[in-house]
């Protein structure tokens, strides 16, 4: 009977949690969709983006934008959950049977450990991909010279065709770029005759013009082929590099594999991977950081919101988010100002949060 009496709590503590967790994702990602369907309103008629390319442009970033309000909705969602059975007076009564803060705490992260998993997942897999042809609708827009699809970055520059496989953001020096990464110009004679192809190892813009690195250029007339090799080559083109700043995807918006690829080759080319590393060790804490944040959350409900209503539960868990997410953001700059290696950066706030759960529970627990 006592292990019936367990899970039986165990269902009650995790369906409140469930309810309002989803509750409060829905609005939260819905809200914040509907704010951006509003400023895309805004590009319409812009180098052809219809109303269709706004909706679509929503639609496609809408499993991201539940990645990244999963943890907000979690904490806030955990409170009210817990914080409706204080006030029906059956968190008392489960704490009556001799249930543990700790316990009841645990109960209900487990039910949104569950749903990280599939957060995660989500985070990894249909999220990048949808951002990816959600950015190729955004930058047609921006340029109607410039376009984004699976094979890379395609822009039209006179009589030239260039294929970029990725845009990497950059430093060079104090001022953020963008570098072109295994770089293809396909230059066509007026009849539609390939009449040279480059293929550069990389480009970057240096304030005036673009230069490519290790270039080789093939030349095709009437005698055959002729190939030529430079370490760098000015490359005349009036590709626009703030459009292609405005148009790369912001890192934490990439899978940790994409992160990955992108930290080894500026690792390899002897520059600093910066947010790169950042966004990839946010991500591989993605779930640490939402399960701790819910756990410290939790005394909340044992405490000051027994006698609250849901406006004053409401107003605490988004104070806890806020709060949360300045912590979180002051850590990692201060790691990042101050050279401490990404991870640790990322694990500052977490091993606060740590640190103050445990003295909780061992003292109130």
């Amino acid at each position: 009977m006592a292990t019936l009496s367990v899970k039986r709590a165990d269902r009650l503590i995790g369906f409140s949690v469930l309810g309002t967790l989803l509750l409060v994702w829905l609005v939260l990602t819905g809200f914040d969709a509907l704010t951006q369907f509003v400023r895309q309103l805004g590009n319409i008629g812009k180098n052809g983006f219809t109303l269709y390319d706004a909706i679509a442009y929503i639609m496609l970033t809408v499993p991201r934008r539940l990645y990244q309000m999963f943890s907000n909705a979690a904490l806030i969602g955990g409170l009210l959950g817990l914080g409706g059975l204080a006030a029906t007076g059956e968190l008392t009564a489960l704490r009556a049977a001799g249930m543990s803060k700790l316990r009841i705490a645990v109960s209900a992260a487990g039910v949104v450990a569950v749903l990280t998993l599939a957060v995660v997942v989500m985070g990894e897999t249909v999220a990048p991909y949808g951002d990816q042809h959600a950015q190729a609708i955004q930058v047609r827009m921006r340029s109607s010279n410039l376009g984004s699809t699976s094979s890379g970055l395609w822009a039209r520059d006179g009589g030239k065709i260039i294929n970029a496989k990725s845009a990497i953001a950059t430093q060079d020096g104090d001022r953020p770029t963008v570098k072109l990464v295994d770089v293809r110009v396909y230059d066509f004679t007026p009849d539609g005759q390939v009449k040279t192809f480059s293929h550069g190892d990389s480009a970057i813009h240096d304030g005036n013009h673009w230069v490519m690195s290790n270039v080789r250029t093939t030349s095709l007339d009437a005698a055959g082929t002729h190939s030529t090799h430079e370490d760098t080559q000015t490359w005349a083109s009036k590709l626009n590099p703030h459009v292609l700043e405005q148009s790369v995807i912001h890192p934490e918006y990439l899978s940790m594999s994409d992160l990955r690829r992108n930290m080894r080759y500026l690792e390899a080319n002897g520059q600093n991977p910066g947010a790169y590393a950042v966004a990839f060790w946010g991500r591989a804490l993605f779930a640490v950081n939402t399960l701790v944040l819910v756990l410290c959350a939790m005394p909340f409900a044992f405490g000051s919101l027994r006698s609250g209503g849901l406006g004053k539960r409401l107003f605490i868990g988004i104070i806890l988010a806020i709060g949360w997410y300045f912590l979180q953001g002051a850590m990692v700059n201060f790691g990042t100002v101050y050279g401490l290696p990404p991870l640790l950066a990322n694990l500052l706030p977490t091993s606060l949060l740590i640190v103050g759960a445990l003295a909780y529970f061992r003292r109130f627990g």
